[in-house]
C-alpha cells in the first residue's frame, strides 16, 4: 500500500496539544493544582490520570509512574497471586513488590518504567528509571522544592530555561544530549538503572551494562541458538493479545528479524511500515518489500516529501524533551501516525547495532589499531565517529562560549577508558548513552505523540545482558557484523537480507538544503533574533548554507542538526 498523506498546510503546535503528565513535588509545596491526587507532608503528587497511582496493601508506600512490564505473570507468581484472578494494575504490582522487598524488587522488573515511590513511614522519596532507559525521568535541581516528572514540559514552570553550555557542546558533537545533564541548566535526568533518593538527593545504581563473557569455548551456532530462544521469548511477551501488531520495517537485518519473529509467533495480523523520499532519492523499498512478502505481512509504504520534512519539524521538536538532531525524527512521527490507523502496538528493530556490533564501531576499532599513526586519542576518535560538529566547535561557538567549555570533561571519558574488551566497551557506551539518550528517547516520545505504544525488543534488558555475555568475535569481527544475530534468525529470513551489507536509512538532507529549504533555513538560522544567535557564529553557518568547502558532503547533516536545535528552542519559548 503506497501512501502520501502529508500534503497539508504547515503544522503548528501549541501547549494545549500536549497531554498533561504526572508530576511529583518534594519540599514545602504550595500547589493548588486541581489535579493533586495525593499530599502528605513534603510530598505532593499531581496527575490527571488517577490510574497511574497505587498504594501498597499496608498503605505504607505510594507509587506513581509510567509502567509497562513484560514479565507481569512471573511477578504475580513471586507475589503468590494467581494471574487469572488478578484484575489490578502494573502500578499495584510494583506497590506490592516494594512493600515486600523494598528497592531490591527493582532487580525483578523487566520492561519500561519511570516511577516515584513515597515511603510514608520513613518520609523518603525514591525516583527510579528502568535499566536501559526506555522511559525518561527528569528532576529540577534548584529552589526549595524539587519537582520530578517523566517529561521536561511538566517541569517548565519550575525551570529558568538557562542553557547548559556543556550540554549544548555535547549536542553539537552527538546530535543528542548524553548523560544526566539536559539542555536546561537546572533540570537533570535520572540515568537508566539508577535511583534518586530524597531528602538526601543521593544517587545509586541498581543495574549497569557490564561485560560478563560466558561459554567462550562454545561455537557460534550454540550462541545463536541461545539468542534465538531468548528472542522468541521476548518478542512473544511483547505481542499484544488478540489484536494486530505493527513493525517499523526498513529492510535491514534488525527490523527484518523482528518482523519475521512477530509474523512467526503472532496469531493476529502483522502490519509493516516503510518510508521513502520520492523517486529522485535512493531507498530500501526493494528489501523491505521482500521481507514483507516473505513474512506475509500487510505492508504499507509512506512517501515523505521535502515539504513534509520541513513543515513537520517544529511539531516534532516540540514533542522531544531534549533536542535530537537526527533526520529520522520527522519520519518517525509521520510513519507512527500512519501506523496508528491499524494498530496500537508498534515494534521496531532498534538496538541491533549497539547490542550486536554494528558497522559504526569499525572506525573506532581501526583507530584502536592505528591510533599511533593518526595521532588521535580515543575520546577524539569517538566524538569524530558521530560525524557531526566536533571539529567545528572552535569556529562554530562564539569565542566567549568556547572559552567557557573547551576544557570541560566529557561524559564518555570514564567508559572509554574502562578495562573491558574494546568492542564490548564501545557497545556498552552506545547502549548507555546513544541508546538511552537518543534512540529510546526518540522512540518513546514520538510513538506516544502518535498515540502508539512503541516497543524495542532488541533493547530488552535480557537481550542486553545476553549480548554482553557473547565473545566479541561473534558480534563484529573484521567486516562481518552481527554474526550471532544473523545466526539466530537465519532460518526465518531470506539470504538476501541475512547477507546484505548494512547501509542505514539515509534521509536526503543534503539535497533538501541545496534545493528545497535554502531560503527558510537562512531566515531561521541567520536572523539576529534566532535563539542560537547568542551562542553560535553565524558566519560559519552562512558558509555551510552556501556549501563552501563541503568536501565530504556533510553540511546537510550539520544544518539539520542546527535547524532542529533552533526549532526546539523556539518551541520551548512559546510553550
Amino acid at each position: 500500500m503506497l501512501l502520501n498523506l502529508f500534503s497539508t498546510p504547515k503544522s503548528t503546535i501549541s501547549p494545549t496539544n500536549f497531554k498533561l503528565n504526572w508530576c511529583v513535588g518534594w519540599g514545602q509545596v504550595d500547589s493548588r493544582d486541581e489535579n493533586v491526587v495525593f499530599r502528605e507532608n513534603d510530598c505532593v503528587i499531581i496527575s490527571p490520570d488517577k490510574q497511574k497511582i497505587a498504594i501498597s496493601p499496608r498503605e505504607n508506600f505510594v507509587v506513581i509512574g509510567d509502567v509497562w512490564l513484560s514479565n507481569k505473570l512471573e511477578l504475580l507468581h513471586k507475589l503468590g497471586i494467581e494471574p487469572s484472578g488478578f484484575v489490578g494494575t502494573e502500578w499495584e504490582i510494583i506497590a506490592q513488590l516494594w512493600q515486600k522487598w523494598g528497592c531490591e524488587c527493582l532487580k525483578l522488573l523487566v520492561g519500561m518504567f519511570a516511577i516515584v515511590v513515597w515511603d510514608r513511614e520513613k518520609q523518603k522519596l525514591w525516583c527510579v528509571r528502568d535499566c536501559v532507559g526506555a522511559r525518561t525521568l527528569y528532576y529540577t535541581t534548584n529552589g526549595a522544592v524539587r519537582w520530578i516528572s517523566p517529561d521536561m514540559r511538566s517541569l517548565a514552570p519550575y525551570s529558568s530555561h538557562e542553557l547548559d553550555l556543556v550540554a549544548l557542546r555535547d549536542y553539537l558533537c552527538c546530535a543528542f544530549v548524553p548523560g544526566e545533564q539536559t539542555l536546561w541548566k537546572d533540570i537533570k535526568e535520572v540515568r537508566p538503572g539508577h535511583i534518586l533518593q530524597f531528602p538526601e538527593e543521593k544517587i545509586t545504581s541498581y543495574w549497569q551494562v557490564k561485560e560478563n563473557i560466558l561459554a567462550a569455548d562454545k561455537p557460534l551456532e550454540w550462541h545463536g541458538e541461545k539468542l534465538r530462544f531468548l528472542l522468541d521469548k521476548v518478542v512473544q511477551e511483547y505481542l499484544p493479545s488478540q489484536q494486530a501488531v505493527g513493525v517499523f520495517l526498513s529492510g535491514g537485518l534488525d527490523s527484518s528479524c523482528i518482523t519475521a519473529l512477530a509474523a512467526k509467533l503472532h496469531n493476529q495480523p502483522v502490519h509493516t511500515y516503510s518510508i521513502h523520499f520520492g523517486k529522485d532519492c535512493p531507498n530500501e523499498l526493494e528489501f523491505s518489500s521482500l521481507v514483507a512478502e516473505y513474512c506475509h505481512t500487510q505492508h504499507h509504504i509512506l512517501e515523505i516529501t521535502f515539504k513534509d520534512m520541513w513543515e513537520h519539524l517544529p511539531e516534532t521538536m516540540a514533542y522531544l524533551d531534549d533536542p535530537i538532531g537526527d533526520p529520522l525524527t520527522v519520519p518517525n512521527l509521520l510513519l507512527g501516525r500512519l501506523a496508528r490507523r491499524d494498530v496500537e502496538i508498534i515494534l521496531n528493530g532498534e538496538g541491533g547495532d549497539p547490542c550486536f556490533g554494528g558497522p559504526k564501531n569499525q572506525p573506532m576499532l581501526m583507530n584502536n589499531l592505528y591510533g599511533s599513526v593518526n595521532n588521535q586519542d580515543t575520546l577524539s576518535a569517538y566524538l569524530t565517529s558521530f560525524q557531526k560538529c566536533v571539529a567545528d566547535l572552535p569556529q562554530l561557538l562564539k569565542p566567549e562560549i568556547w572559552q567557557k567549555i573547551k576544557t570541560a570533561p566529557h561524559v564518555f571519558d570514564s567508559d572509554l577508558n574502562s578495562d573491558i574488551n574494546y568492542l564490548n566497551r564501545l557497545m556498552a557506551i552506545n547502549i548507555k548513552f546513544k541508546g538511552a539518550d537518543h534512540i529510546l528517547t526518540k522512540v518513546n516520545n514520538l510513538t506516544q505523540a502518535a498515540d502508539l505504544h512503541g516497543l524495542s525488543p532488541l533493547f530488552d534488558k535480557r537481550i542486553v545482558e545476553l549480548s554482553m555475555q557473547i565473545i566479541p568475535q561473534y558480534k563484529l569481527s573484521g567486516v562481518e557484523e552481527k554474526a550471532v544475530l544473523k545466526q539466530a534468525v537465519r532460518d526465518i529470513l531470506p539470504d538476501t537480507i541475512i547477507n546484505r551489507p548494512k547501509s542505514g536509512m539515509m534521509v536526503p538532507v543534503q539535497l533538501g538544503f541545496r534545493k528545497y529549504w535554502q531560503r527558510e533555513a537562512r531566515n531561521l538560522l541567520l536572523s539576529r533574533k534566532a535563539a542560537i544567535f547568542p551562542y553560535l557564529n553565524q558566519s560559519l553557518i552562512r558558509n555551510w548554507l552556501d556549501y563552501r568547502g563541503d568536501t565530504w558532503g556533510r553540511y546537510g547533516v550539520k544544518l539539520w542538526l542546527l535547524v532542529s536545535l533552533e526549532m526546539w528552542l523556539q518551541g520551548k519559548k512559546k510553550n
